[in-house]
């Protein structure tokens, strides 16, 4: 008997320590998952997602900069308007204190004040979007260019500053993946089978053409967007600042399949890309 319940007790030992040892392993497990959660970035469209893509340009982070300061001074209008309004409505409405038949018809005081004020308010918003604007236009100096043209409906990519080793210009096609054959952590209608491969830190020109109806190349956590026309070249320019794969779409109706026409940047360091070239 003294034995047996040695053994039992042994065991209960063993059991409870196998149940702490395994919840210490849980929670370093949790812990690590957050951890790495927060060390990834949001470089793919989420499901309800409400703000911007985690910036990867510095012409996206510009973006994002200029969207918060000008959302900042709208808040802080809308609460002004929102509050004279209450104060009018709870003080004018009652009979003890009825409006003045001047001020309700003919005040040009404060005519001229609601008319001149939103007036210099979107005046100091045009500069320094102007500005951005006119900055994200200029290509000076590229290290290197790609030309993406738009097809219905796929996409086409050329490097025309590389050769494979057929002496020919590096290209590809990029289709959409079917969901049938995606393989598991892939997202579904935004996987290709060949990515744009570019390197980080480096000014690429990127020429943007459409083989038959208007396309549009559009990557948000790059900040690029440049609408593909038949018989015209356009232009944009990126310099990516950090390594990762960045998700985008076309972004202009072009057809049946417009939803299968996604676009996936794969951003890697100057020795991979250089490697990369030469497997071609």
């Amino acid at each position: 008997m003294t034995s047996g319940r040695s053994n039992f007790g042994d065991k209960n030992a063993w059991i409870n320590e196998r149940i702490v040892h395994d919840g210490f392993n849980s929670f370093d497990s949790i812990k690590g998952a957050a951890t790495a959660f927060r060390n990834t970035h949001t470089d793919a469209p989420r499901p309800w997602g409400l703000y911007f893509q985690d910036s990867a340009s510095p012409q996206m982070e510009a973006l994002v900069e200029l969207h918060n300061n000008i959302l900042f001074y709208l808040v802080i209008i809308l609460f002004g308007v929102g509050w004279l309004l209450i104060i009018i409505v709870r003080k004018y409405t009652t009979t003890e204190s009825p409006i003045s038949f001047k001020y309700s018809s003919h005040g040009t005081l404060i005519e001229l004040i609601w008319t001149i004020t939103p007036a210099l308010i979107l005046i100091l918003i045009a500069f320094p979007s102007f500005k951005l604007l006119y900055l994200m236009d200029e290509v000076i100096d590229p290290a290197m260019a790609i030309l993406a043209e738009g097809h219905q409906w796929y996409w086409s990519y050329q490097y025309p500053d590389f050769l494979n080793s057929d002496d020919e210009f590096i290209e590809f096609d990029s289709y959409l993946i079917p969901e049938s054959d995606l393989e598991d952590g892939t997202l579904r209608m935004l996987e290709v089978d060949n990515r744009l491969i570019l390197p980080e830190h480096t000014h690429i020109r990127i020429i943007v053409t459409g083989a038959d109806v208007i396309h549009s190349l559009a990557c948000p956590a790059l900040g690029l967007k440049c609408d593909a026309y038949p018989g015209r070249l356009n232009q944009t320019s990126v310099i990516i600042s950090r390594e990762g794969t960045f998700y985008g779409q076309c972004s202009e109706i072009c057809g049946i399949l417009h939803s299968s026409m996604p676009i996936v940047i794969e951003s890697v360091s100057i020795e991979k890309f250089v490697s990369w070239l030469r497997e071609q």
